[in-house]
Protein backbone atom coordinates (compact mmCIF):
# COMPACT_ATOMS: atom_id res chain seq x y z
CA UNK A 1 0.00 0.00 0.00
CA UNK A 2 1.10 3.10 -0.66
CA UNK A 3 -0.31 6.58 1.04
CA UNK A 4 2.01 9.70 0.30
CA UNK A 5 5.20 9.74 -2.32
CA UNK A 6 8.50 11.40 -1.85
CA UNK A 7 11.92 11.60 -2.54
CA UNK A 8 15.31 11.80 -0.84
CA UNK A 9 18.06 13.83 -1.19
CA UNK A 10 20.49 13.77 2.09
CA UNK A 11 21.86 12.17 5.11
CA UNK A 12 25.67 11.69 5.82
CA UNK A 13 28.08 13.59 4.69
CA UNK A 14 31.46 15.44 5.49
CA UNK A 15 32.69 18.60 6.42
CA UNK A 16 34.05 21.27 4.60
CA UNK A 17 34.62 24.46 6.83
CA UNK A 18 34.68 23.87 10.88
CA UNK A 19 32.17 21.62 11.08
CA UNK A 20 30.96 19.55 14.25
CA UNK A 21 28.40 16.94 14.85
CA UNK A 22 26.85 14.55 11.99
CA UNK A 23 26.58 15.38 8.75
CA UNK A 24 23.82 15.55 6.64
CA UNK A 25 24.44 15.47 3.32
CA UNK A 26 26.42 13.56 0.54
CA UNK A 27 27.69 13.68 -2.54
CA UNK A 28 26.59 11.07 -4.92
CA UNK A 29 23.01 11.69 -6.07
CA UNK A 30 20.13 8.94 -7.17
CA UNK A 31 18.34 8.17 -10.37
CA UNK A 32 14.61 9.80 -10.99
CA UNK A 33 12.85 6.72 -9.52
CA UNK A 34 13.07 7.97 -6.35
CA UNK A 35 10.42 10.71 -7.45
CA UNK A 36 7.36 10.66 -5.84
CA UNK A 37 8.37 8.45 -2.93
CA UNK A 38 8.80 9.05 0.76
CA UNK A 39 10.41 5.75 1.01
CA UNK A 40 13.47 6.90 -0.72
CA UNK A 41 15.82 9.17 0.62
CA UNK A 42 18.32 10.56 -1.64
CA UNK A 43 22.03 10.59 -0.71
CA UNK A 44 23.15 13.55 -2.72
CA UNK A 45 22.09 17.12 -4.18
CA UNK A 46 19.86 17.77 -7.23
CA UNK A 47 21.25 19.13 -10.24
CA UNK A 48 22.71 22.31 -10.18
CA UNK A 49 21.10 23.40 -13.42
CA UNK A 50 17.62 22.63 -12.09
CA UNK A 51 15.03 24.98 -13.08
CA UNK A 52 11.79 25.16 -11.16
CA UNK A 53 8.91 24.50 -13.38
CA UNK A 54 4.94 24.66 -12.89
CA UNK A 55 3.30 21.20 -12.99
CA UNK A 56 0.61 19.08 -11.48
CA UNK A 57 0.95 16.71 -8.35
CA UNK A 58 0.72 14.12 -10.71
CA UNK A 59 3.12 14.96 -13.03
CA UNK A 60 5.35 13.89 -10.33
CA UNK A 61 3.82 10.88 -8.79
CA UNK A 62 2.08 12.83 -5.40
CA UNK A 63 -1.31 12.10 -4.75
CA UNK A 64 -3.89 15.75 -5.48
CA UNK A 65 -6.46 14.89 -2.66
CA UNK A 66 -3.69 15.56 0.48
CA UNK A 67 -2.91 18.71 -1.42
CA UNK A 68 -6.23 19.55 -1.59
CA UNK A 69 -7.49 19.29 1.87
CA UNK A 70 -4.39 21.49 3.44
CA UNK A 71 -5.96 24.36 0.72
CA UNK A 72 -8.94 23.95 2.40
CA UNK A 73 -7.53 23.84 5.77
CA UNK A 74 -5.98 27.29 5.27
CA UNK A 75 -9.25 28.70 4.02
CA UNK A 76 -10.90 27.20 6.86
CA UNK A 77 -8.40 29.05 8.68
CA UNK A 78 -9.13 32.69 7.10
CA UNK A 79 -12.61 32.83 8.55
CA UNK A 80 -13.62 33.94 11.90
CA UNK A 81 -14.06 30.82 14.33
CA UNK A 82 -14.71 30.78 18.16
CA UNK A 83 -12.64 32.96 19.30
CA UNK A 84 -14.68 35.64 16.47
CA UNK A 85 -11.55 36.05 14.72
CA UNK A 86 -9.81 33.90 12.06
CA UNK A 87 -6.64 33.06 13.31
CA UNK A 88 -4.54 34.56 10.06
CA UNK A 89 -5.60 37.42 7.46
CA UNK A 90 -4.72 35.20 4.27
CA UNK A 91 -1.96 32.91 3.38
CA UNK A 92 0.08 31.91 0.38
CA UNK A 93 1.33 28.34 0.43
CA UNK A 94 3.60 26.95 -2.27
CA UNK A 95 4.86 22.97 -2.76
CA UNK A 96 7.45 22.00 -4.88
CA UNK A 97 9.10 18.52 -5.55
CA UNK A 98 11.86 17.07 -7.43
CA UNK A 99 11.99 20.41 -8.90
CA UNK A 100 8.26 20.69 -10.15
CA UNK A 101 6.04 23.61 -8.59
CA UNK A 102 3.19 21.34 -8.01
CA UNK A 103 0.85 24.18 -5.98
CA UNK A 104 0.79 28.00 -5.91
CA UNK A 105 -1.96 28.94 -4.07
CA UNK A 106 -3.74 32.19 -1.91
CA UNK A 107 -6.31 32.78 0.12
CA UNK A 108 -7.79 35.70 2.54
CA UNK A 109 -6.65 38.88 2.60
CA UNK A 110 -3.03 40.80 1.73
CA UNK A 111 -4.55 44.04 3.27
CA UNK A 112 -7.96 43.09 5.42
CA UNK A 113 -7.96 45.10 8.69
CA UNK A 114 -8.22 49.35 9.77
CA UNK A 115 -7.05 48.86 13.25
CA UNK A 116 -5.70 46.80 15.83
CA UNK A 117 -8.99 45.67 17.19
CA UNK A 118 -9.78 43.72 14.06
CA UNK A 119 -12.57 46.46 12.16
CA UNK A 120 -12.79 45.01 8.56
CA UNK A 121 -11.59 47.80 6.08
CA UNK A 122 -14.70 48.21 3.57
CA UNK A 123 -14.13 45.32 0.83
CA UNK A 124 -13.61 47.45 -1.85
CA UNK A 125 -10.45 48.81 0.52
CA UNK A 126 -9.16 45.24 1.51
CA UNK A 127 -7.07 43.45 -1.34
CA UNK A 128 -6.72 39.70 -1.71
CA UNK A 129 -3.68 37.35 -1.33
CA UNK A 130 -1.92 36.70 -4.38
CA UNK A 131 0.53 34.15 -5.57
CA UNK A 132 3.12 36.89 -6.15
CA UNK A 133 2.06 38.78 -2.57
CA UNK A 134 5.16 40.14 -1.01
CA UNK A 135 5.79 39.32 2.54
CA UNK A 136 8.00 40.44 4.97
CA UNK A 137 9.86 37.20 6.56
CA UNK A 138 10.96 38.24 9.99
CA UNK A 139 13.03 35.83 11.20
CA UNK A 140 13.46 34.06 7.43
CA UNK A 141 16.22 37.18 6.83
CA UNK A 142 18.38 34.97 9.08
CA UNK A 143 19.09 33.05 6.40
CA UNK A 144 20.46 35.69 4.30
CA UNK A 145 22.60 36.63 6.60
CA UNK A 146 24.11 33.29 7.41
CA UNK A 147 24.54 32.59 3.57
CA UNK A 148 26.64 35.95 2.98
CA UNK A 149 28.90 34.74 6.16
CA UNK A 150 28.99 31.60 4.60
CA UNK A 151 30.29 33.02 1.40
CA UNK A 152 32.72 34.86 3.14
CA UNK A 153 34.04 32.01 4.93
CA UNK A 154 34.35 30.37 1.41
CA UNK A 155 36.46 33.22 0.52
CA UNK A 156 39.08 33.30 3.30
CA UNK A 157 37.96 36.47 4.94
CA UNK A 158 36.27 34.81 7.84
CA UNK A 159 36.80 31.73 9.76
CA UNK A 160 34.44 29.34 11.68
CA UNK A 161 36.27 28.74 14.43
CA UNK A 162 37.48 32.78 15.00
CA UNK A 163 36.39 35.13 17.47
CA UNK A 164 34.27 37.79 16.51
CA UNK A 165 36.67 40.39 17.96
CA UNK A 166 39.34 39.21 15.33
CA UNK A 167 36.50 41.25 12.56
CA UNK A 168 34.90 43.23 15.38
CA UNK A 169 37.20 44.65 18.25
CA UNK A 170 34.21 46.52 19.80
CA UNK A 171 32.60 43.76 20.37
CA UNK A 172 34.96 42.46 23.25
CA UNK A 173 33.14 43.53 26.11
CA UNK A 174 31.63 42.19 28.83
CA UNK A 175 33.08 38.91 28.64
CA UNK A 176 32.63 38.18 25.22
CA UNK A 177 36.72 37.99 24.01
CA UNK A 178 36.10 33.82 23.39
CA UNK A 179 32.12 34.04 21.22
CA UNK A 180 33.30 32.67 17.71
CA UNK A 181 31.44 32.78 14.55
CA UNK A 182 30.07 29.42 14.90
CA UNK A 183 28.69 30.07 17.82
CA UNK A 184 26.68 33.19 16.78
CA UNK A 185 25.54 30.92 13.78
CA UNK A 186 24.44 28.07 16.29
CA UNK A 187 22.56 30.67 18.80
CA UNK A 188 25.54 28.97 21.26
CA UNK A 189 27.40 32.32 22.18
CA UNK A 190 25.41 32.82 25.65
CA UNK A 191 23.26 35.85 24.54
CA UNK A 192 19.40 36.48 25.70
CA UNK A 193 16.90 36.44 22.98
CA UNK A 194 16.50 40.49 22.47
CA UNK A 195 18.21 43.35 22.97
CA UNK A 196 17.07 45.06 26.40
CA UNK A 197 15.70 47.62 26.12
CA UNK A 198 14.50 47.65 22.69
CA UNK A 199 16.58 49.48 20.55
CA UNK A 200 13.59 52.00 19.06
CA UNK A 201 12.82 52.48 23.02
CA UNK A 202 16.09 52.80 24.81
CA UNK A 203 18.49 55.05 22.16
CA UNK A 204 18.13 58.04 19.84
CA UNK A 205 19.65 57.06 16.88
CA UNK A 206 21.22 53.94 14.37
CA UNK A 207 24.81 54.38 15.54
CA UNK A 208 23.73 54.12 19.43
CA UNK A 209 21.48 51.64 18.44
CA UNK A 210 24.23 49.43 16.57
CA UNK A 211 26.47 49.98 19.87
CA UNK A 212 24.45 48.75 22.37
CA UNK A 213 23.71 45.61 20.18
CA UNK A 214 27.31 45.31 20.29
CA UNK A 215 27.41 45.57 23.96
CA UNK A 216 24.98 43.31 24.51
CA UNK A 217 25.72 41.32 27.79
CA UNK A 218 25.89 37.78 28.14
CA UNK A 219 23.36 35.38 30.02
CA UNK A 220 25.04 32.45 29.92
CA UNK A 221 28.68 31.65 28.94
CA UNK A 222 29.86 31.27 25.73
CA UNK A 223 29.23 27.93 24.06
CA UNK A 224 27.64 26.18 27.19
CA UNK A 225 23.68 26.66 26.18
CA UNK A 226 21.27 27.27 22.93
CA UNK A 227 19.16 29.82 23.43
CA UNK A 228 17.97 31.29 19.88
CA UNK A 229 18.80 35.04 20.06
CA UNK A 230 17.84 37.98 17.93
CA UNK A 231 21.28 39.31 18.80
CA UNK A 232 23.76 36.59 17.27
CA UNK A 233 22.29 37.47 14.03
CA UNK A 234 21.97 41.28 14.36
CA UNK A 235 25.92 40.90 15.57
CA UNK A 236 26.97 38.82 12.12
CA UNK A 237 25.06 41.17 10.09
CA UNK A 238 26.79 44.27 11.36
CA UNK A 239 30.47 41.23 10.93
CA UNK A 240 29.24 41.37 7.24
CA UNK A 241 29.02 44.96 7.22
CA UNK A 242 32.93 45.32 8.07
CA UNK A 243 34.16 42.81 6.34
CA UNK A 244 32.79 43.40 2.64
CA UNK A 245 32.71 47.65 2.89
CA UNK A 246 29.59 47.27 2.18
CA UNK A 247 25.68 47.47 3.51
CA UNK A 248 24.11 44.24 3.96
CA UNK A 249 21.34 44.41 1.72
CA UNK A 250 23.55 45.45 -1.21
CA UNK A 251 25.62 42.15 0.00
CA UNK A 252 22.60 40.26 -0.08
CA UNK A 253 21.27 41.72 -2.89
CA UNK A 254 25.06 41.00 -4.91
CA UNK A 255 25.62 37.92 -3.83
CA UNK A 256 22.13 36.33 -3.17
CA UNK A 257 19.18 37.24 -4.52
CA UNK A 258 20.86 39.00 -8.10
CA UNK A 259 22.26 35.56 -9.14
CA UNK A 260 19.81 33.75 -8.12
CA UNK A 261 17.31 35.45 -9.84
CA UNK A 262 15.28 36.47 -6.72
CA UNK A 263 13.45 39.72 -8.06
CA UNK A 264 11.18 40.34 -5.11
CA UNK A 265 13.38 40.02 -2.51
CA UNK A 266 15.45 42.71 -0.79
CA UNK A 267 15.23 44.83 2.07
CA UNK A 268 12.30 48.04 2.39
CA UNK A 269 10.53 47.18 -0.88
CA UNK A 270 10.39 50.12 -3.55
CA UNK A 271 6.66 51.84 -3.02
CA UNK A 272 6.49 50.97 -6.44
CA UNK A 273 5.34 47.45 -5.16
CA UNK A 274 3.26 48.50 -2.24
CA UNK A 275 0.38 47.15 -3.75
CA UNK A 276 1.69 43.11 -3.57
CA UNK A 277 2.38 43.57 0.12
CA UNK A 278 0.81 42.24 2.96
CA UNK A 279 0.56 44.38 5.65
CA UNK A 280 1.45 43.32 9.07
CA UNK A 281 0.47 44.71 12.35
CA UNK A 282 -1.44 47.81 13.85
CA UNK A 283 1.23 49.56 16.13
CA UNK A 284 0.73 51.82 19.00
CA UNK A 285 3.78 52.07 20.65
CA UNK A 286 5.51 52.61 18.59
CA UNK A 287 3.06 54.85 17.29
CA UNK A 288 3.20 53.65 13.45
CA UNK A 289 -0.11 53.04 12.94
CA UNK A 290 -0.81 49.93 10.37
CA UNK A 291 2.56 48.61 9.45
CA UNK A 292 2.88 47.86 5.56
CA UNK A 293 5.64 47.99 3.41
CA UNK A 294 8.11 48.33 6.67
CA UNK A 295 9.51 45.97 8.28
CA UNK A 296 7.30 44.80 11.46
CA UNK A 297 9.98 43.83 13.61
CA UNK A 298 10.70 47.05 16.14
CA UNK A 299 14.16 46.23 16.37
CA UNK A 300 15.11 46.30 12.75
CA UNK A 301 13.14 49.19 12.21
CA UNK A 302 15.20 51.31 14.16
CA UNK A 303 18.41 50.30 12.15
CA UNK A 304 16.51 51.62 9.04
CA UNK A 305 14.76 48.19 7.81
CA UNK A 306 18.09 46.58 7.37
CA UNK A 307 19.27 44.21 9.81
CA UNK A 308 20.83 40.70 10.39
CA UNK A 309 18.12 39.29 12.18
CA UNK A 310 15.25 40.67 10.40
CA UNK A 311 13.80 42.83 7.47
CA UNK A 312 14.16 40.81 4.23
CA UNK A 313 11.13 40.65 2.40
CA UNK A 314 9.62 38.14 -0.65
CA UNK A 315 7.56 36.18 -2.56
CA UNK A 316 6.82 32.33 -2.08
CA UNK A 317 8.02 32.07 -5.45
CA UNK A 318 11.50 33.55 -4.77
CA UNK A 319 11.96 31.96 -1.33
CA UNK A 320 11.21 28.51 -3.16
CA UNK A 321 14.42 29.56 -5.87
CA UNK A 322 16.54 29.64 -2.60
CA UNK A 323 14.96 26.38 -1.17
CA UNK A 324 15.72 24.61 -4.61
CA UNK A 325 19.60 26.45 -4.26
CA UNK A 326 20.34 24.27 -1.30
CA UNK A 327 18.90 21.19 -2.56
CA UNK A 328 21.04 22.11 -6.05
CA UNK A 329 24.23 22.31 -3.63
CA UNK A 330 24.38 25.90 -3.54
CA UNK A 331 23.49 26.06 -7.04
CA UNK A 332 20.18 27.00 -8.86
CA UNK A 333 19.90 27.25 -12.99
CA UNK A 334 23.73 27.26 -12.98
CA UNK A 335 24.06 30.01 -10.85
CA UNK A 336 26.42 28.73 -7.60
CA UNK A 337 26.23 30.99 -4.06
CA UNK A 338 27.64 28.68 -2.49
CA UNK A 339 30.11 25.40 -2.27
CA UNK A 340 28.66 22.08 -2.28
CA UNK A 341 30.98 21.42 0.41
CA UNK A 342 29.45 24.48 2.29
CA UNK A 343 25.89 23.32 2.08
CA UNK A 344 26.66 19.99 3.85
CA UNK A 345 28.43 21.86 6.53
CA UNK A 346 25.16 24.34 7.04
CA UNK A 347 23.00 21.49 7.12
CA UNK A 348 25.08 19.61 9.86
CA UNK A 349 23.66 19.59 13.07
CA UNK A 350 26.15 21.66 15.19
CA UNK A 351 24.28 21.42 18.35
CA UNK A 352 23.65 17.40 19.13
CA UNK A 353 24.92 18.71 22.83
CA UNK A 354 22.19 20.89 23.22
CA UNK A 355 18.87 18.57 21.90
CA UNK A 356 17.79 21.42 19.50
CA UNK A 357 19.00 20.11 15.70
CA UNK A 358 20.50 23.83 14.33
CA UNK A 359 22.81 23.72 11.45
CA UNK A 360 25.02 27.00 10.55
CA UNK A 361 21.88 29.67 10.56
CA UNK A 362 19.40 27.30 9.25
CA UNK A 363 17.37 25.01 11.75
CA UNK A 364 17.05 21.31 11.60
CA UNK A 365 14.44 18.56 12.30
CA UNK A 366 12.03 20.91 14.03
CA UNK A 367 8.80 19.15 13.37
CA UNK A 368 6.45 21.88 14.86
CA UNK A 369 6.58 23.29 11.40
CA UNK A 370 8.16 20.83 9.50
CA UNK A 371 5.91 18.60 10.25
CA UNK A 372 5.81 14.90 8.15
CA UNK A 373 8.83 16.09 6.12
CA UNK A 374 10.99 16.43 9.20
CA UNK A 375 13.91 14.78 9.40
CA UNK A 376 17.27 15.01 10.86
CA UNK A 377 18.49 16.49 7.63
CA UNK A 378 15.17 18.51 7.12
CA UNK A 379 16.16 22.40 7.28
CA UNK A 380 14.27 25.47 7.29
CA UNK A 381 13.17 28.19 9.40
CA UNK A 382 9.74 30.57 10.80
CA UNK A 383 9.59 34.26 11.03
CA UNK A 384 7.37 35.96 13.75
CA UNK A 385 5.17 37.10 10.91
CA UNK A 386 3.84 33.91 10.35
CA UNK A 387 6.20 32.69 7.41
CA UNK A 388 7.71 29.43 6.97
CA UNK A 389 10.29 27.68 4.77
CA UNK A 390 10.85 23.60 4.63
CA UNK A 391 13.55 22.29 2.93
CA UNK A 392 13.74 18.63 2.85
CA UNK A 393 16.39 17.17 0.80
CA UNK A 394 15.56 13.53 1.43
CA UNK A 395 12.75 14.04 -0.83
CA UNK A 396 13.95 16.55 -3.13
CA UNK A 397 11.20 18.76 -1.48
CA UNK A 398 10.57 22.35 -0.31
CA UNK A 399 7.39 23.24 1.58
CA UNK A 400 6.55 27.20 1.74
CA UNK A 401 3.79 29.23 3.67
CA UNK A 402 3.44 32.39 3.89
CA UNK A 403 0.59 34.51 6.28
CA UNK A 404 0.57 37.94 8.01
CA UNK A 405 -0.88 36.38 10.84
CA UNK A 406 0.00 39.66 12.90
CA UNK A 407 -2.25 41.24 11.02
CA UNK A 408 -3.76 43.02 12.59
CA UNK A 409 -2.84 41.75 16.13
CA UNK A 410 0.30 39.33 17.09
CA UNK A 411 -1.94 38.19 19.81
CA UNK A 412 -4.35 36.11 17.52
CA UNK A 413 -2.75 32.71 17.82
CA UNK A 414 0.28 30.66 17.14
CA UNK A 415 -0.18 29.34 13.36
CA UNK A 416 1.81 26.35 14.06
CA UNK A 417 -0.87 23.81 13.51
CA UNK A 418 -1.34 25.43 9.68
CA UNK A 419 2.62 25.19 9.34
CA UNK A 420 2.74 21.58 10.04
CA UNK A 421 -0.21 20.52 8.57
CA UNK A 422 1.24 22.53 5.31
CA UNK A 423 4.63 20.18 5.37
CA UNK A 424 2.70 17.48 6.42
CA UNK A 425 0.34 17.62 3.65
CA UNK A 426 3.30 17.31 1.18
CA UNK A 427 4.46 14.34 2.94
CA UNK A 428 1.36 12.19 2.90
CA UNK A 429 0.87 13.14 -0.69
CA UNK A 430 4.35 11.14 -1.56
CA UNK A 431 3.58 7.79 -1.69
CA UNK A 432 5.27 4.60 0.03
CA UNK A 433 3.92 1.41 -1.25
CA UNK A 434 3.11 -1.27 0.61
CA UNK A 435 5.36 -4.29 1.54
CA UNK A 436 3.26 -6.65 0.59
CA UNK A 437 -0.36 -6.79 -1.36
CA UNK A 438 -1.97 -4.40 -3.11
CA UNK A 439 -2.62 -2.09 0.11
CA UNK A 440 -1.65 -1.26 4.28
CA UNK A 441 -3.02 -0.34 6.76
CA UNK A 442 -2.21 3.36 7.57
CA UNK A 443 -2.99 5.74 10.75
CA UNK A 444 -2.94 9.49 10.66
CA UNK A 445 -5.00 10.34 14.04
CA UNK A 446 -4.22 13.71 15.34
CA UNK A 447 -2.74 15.11 18.26
CA UNK A 448 -4.29 12.98 21.49
CA UNK A 449 -5.42 10.19 19.17
CA UNK A 450 -6.09 6.25 19.46
CA UNK A 451 -5.75 4.01 16.81
CA UNK A 452 -6.68 0.65 17.12
CA UNK A 453 -5.97 -2.73 15.22
CA UNK A 454 -7.83 -5.91 16.52
CA UNK A 455 -7.62 -9.55 15.98
CA UNK A 456 -10.44 -11.72 15.70
CA UNK A 457 -10.02 -14.33 18.72
CA UNK A 458 -7.63 -16.62 17.57
CA UNK A 459 -8.08 -20.05 18.31
CA UNK A 460 -4.93 -21.82 19.72
CA UNK A 461 -3.57 -25.06 20.31
CA UNK A 462 -1.84 -23.92 23.59
CA UNK A 463 1.46 -23.31 22.15
CA UNK A 464 3.23 -19.97 21.74
CA UNK A 465 2.29 -17.74 18.98
CA UNK A 466 5.06 -15.92 16.47
CA UNK A 467 3.96 -12.96 15.58
CA UNK A 468 4.90 -11.18 12.30
CA UNK A 469 4.36 -8.18 10.53
CA UNK A 470 6.30 -4.82 9.05
CA UNK A 471 5.92 -1.78 10.31
CA UNK A 472 6.33 1.71 8.63
CA UNK A 473 6.81 4.59 11.02
CA UNK A 474 7.26 8.73 11.01
CA UNK A 475 6.08 9.56 14.51
CA UNK A 476 7.19 11.75 16.80
CA UNK A 477 9.27 10.18 19.53
CA UNK A 478 6.19 10.41 22.25
CA UNK A 479 3.83 8.67 20.00
CA UNK A 480 4.02 5.02 20.24
CA UNK A 481 3.15 1.83 18.11
CA UNK A 482 2.48 -0.98 20.56
CA UNK A 483 1.30 -4.53 20.06
CA UNK A 484 -0.84 -5.79 23.08
CA UNK A 485 -2.54 -9.14 23.81
CA UNK A 486 -5.86 -10.23 25.48
CA UNK A 487 -7.91 -13.44 25.91
CA UNK A 488 -11.36 -11.75 26.77
CA UNK A 489 -10.89 -8.07 24.67
CA UNK A 490 -10.63 -6.26 28.06
CA UNK A 491 -7.64 -6.70 29.98
CA UNK A 492 -4.66 -5.84 27.79
CA UNK A 493 -0.89 -6.70 27.93
CA UNK A 494 2.39 -5.48 26.57
CA UNK A 495 4.11 -7.75 24.32
CA UNK A 496 7.63 -6.56 23.89
CA UNK A 497 8.54 -6.38 20.17
CA UNK A 498 12.12 -6.38 18.03
CA UNK A 499 12.20 -4.46 14.85
CA UNK A 500 15.08 -5.16 12.48
CA UNK A 501 15.75 -2.34 9.72
CA UNK A 502 17.59 0.87 9.04
CA UNK A 503 16.73 3.10 12.18
CA UNK A 504 15.49 0.91 14.14
CA UNK A 505 16.13 -0.04 17.87
CA UNK A 506 18.83 -2.53 18.50
CA UNK A 507 17.16 -5.12 20.68
CA UNK A 508 14.02 -5.99 22.43
CA UNK A 509 11.50 -2.61 22.93
CA UNK A 510 7.55 -2.18 24.43
CA UNK A 511 6.87 -0.23 21.78
CA UNK A 512 7.88 2.09 18.77
CA UNK A 513 7.96 4.76 17.33
CA UNK A 514 10.31 6.49 14.09
CA UNK A 515 11.30 9.12 12.73
CA UNK A 516 13.53 10.52 9.82
CA UNK A 517 14.40 6.59 8.63
CA UNK A 518 11.89 6.27 6.20
CA UNK A 519 11.98 2.80 6.08
CA UNK A 520 9.77 -0.50 6.19
CA UNK A 521 10.72 -2.30 9.46
CA UNK A 522 10.35 -6.09 9.82
CA UNK A 523 9.33 -6.40 13.60
CA UNK A 524 8.82 -9.90 15.51
CA UNK A 525 7.34 -10.89 18.65
CA UNK A 526 5.69 -13.79 20.69
CA UNK A 527 2.97 -14.79 23.23
CA UNK A 528 2.95 -17.17 25.26
CA UNK A 529 0.54 -20.09 25.44
CA UNK A 530 -2.97 -19.63 26.01
CA UNK A 531 -6.41 -21.28 25.27
CA UNK A 532 -7.14 -17.83 23.37
CA UNK A 533 -5.60 -14.88 22.23
CA UNK A 534 -7.19 -11.85 20.64
CA UNK A 535 -3.94 -9.30 19.39
CA UNK A 536 -4.40 -5.59 19.15
CA UNK A 537 -1.66 -2.69 17.64
CA UNK A 538 -2.30 0.28 18.86
CA UNK A 539 -1.16 3.54 18.02
CA UNK A 540 -1.48 6.82 20.18
CA UNK A 541 -0.12 10.15 20.23
CA UNK A 542 0.15 12.79 22.70
CA UNK A 543 -1.11 16.39 22.76
CA UNK A 544 1.75 17.94 19.70
CA UNK A 545 2.47 17.08 16.75
CA UNK A 546 1.85 13.63 15.04
CA UNK A 547 4.48 13.45 11.66
CA UNK A 548 3.86 11.70 8.68
CA UNK A 549 1.76 8.49 10.10
CA UNK A 550 2.37 4.48 10.81
CA UNK A 551 1.63 1.72 8.21
CA UNK A 552 0.93 -1.90 9.09
CA UNK A 553 1.46 -4.26 6.83
CA UNK A 554 2.22 -8.37 6.15
CA UNK A 555 0.29 -9.39 9.49
CA UNK A 556 0.78 -13.33 10.15
CA UNK A 557 0.50 -15.00 12.85
CA UNK A 558 1.82 -18.73 13.62
CA UNK A 559 1.85 -21.54 16.03
CA UNK A 560 4.76 -23.99 15.68
CA UNK A 561 4.55 -23.04 11.77
CA UNK A 562 1.09 -23.37 11.55
CA UNK A 563 -0.51 -20.32 10.31
CA UNK A 564 -3.27 -18.53 12.50
CA UNK A 565 -3.60 -15.05 11.47
CA UNK A 566 -3.17 -13.95 7.81
CA UNK A 567 -3.91 -10.27 7.49
CA UNK A 568 -3.09 -10.09 3.79
CA UNK A 569 -4.97 -13.28 3.10
CA UNK A 570 -8.09 -12.42 5.16
CA UNK A 571 -8.35 -8.92 5.96
CA UNK A 572 -12.14 -9.12 7.74
CA UNK A 573 -10.56 -11.13 10.47
CA UNK A 574 -9.08 -7.36 11.81
CA UNK A 575 -11.48 -4.75 12.87
CA UNK A 576 -9.69 -1.09 12.19
CA UNK A 577 -10.76 2.23 14.71
CA UNK A 578 -8.37 4.99 12.95
CA UNK A 579 -6.90 2.96 10.65
CA UNK A 580 -7.64 2.21 6.42
CA UNK A 581 -6.48 0.50 4.15
CA UNK A 582 -4.65 2.83 1.58
CA UNK A 583 -3.18 1.20 -1.93
CA UNK A 584 -0.16 4.03 -1.94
Amino acid sequence: MRAGKIVVAVVVAATALTTTGASAIATSDQAGASTGRFDRPRHGFASPHTVLRDGQPADVGLDPARIADAERFLTEKTRPDGSGHPLFSGAVGLLAHDGVVVDRFATGGAVRYADGAGTELPVDQQLPMRTDTIFDLASISKLFTSIAVLQLVERGQLELAAPVVRYLPEFGVHGKESITVEQLLTHTSGFDADPTPSLWAGYPDIPSRRKAVLDSPLKNPPGSTYLYSDINLMTLGFLVEKVTGATLDAVVRDRITAPLGMTDTGYNPPTAKLDRVAATEFQANPPRSMVRGQVHDENAWSLGGVSGHAGVFSTAGDLAILGQAVLGGGSYAGHRILRESTVRTMLTNHNQAFGEAQGLGFELDRMFYMGGLASPSTAGHTGYTGTTLVIDPESRSIAILLTNRVHPSRNWGSINPAREAWATALARSLAVPPSRGRDAWFSEIGNLGTATLTSRPLATGGGPLDIRYEAFLDTEVTDRLFLEWSNDGSTWQPVPVRAFGRGATEGETPSLSGHGHRSWWHVRATVPAADQVILRWRYSTDKSYTGRGVLLDGLRVLEHGRVVLDGERDPSSLTATGWRPIPR
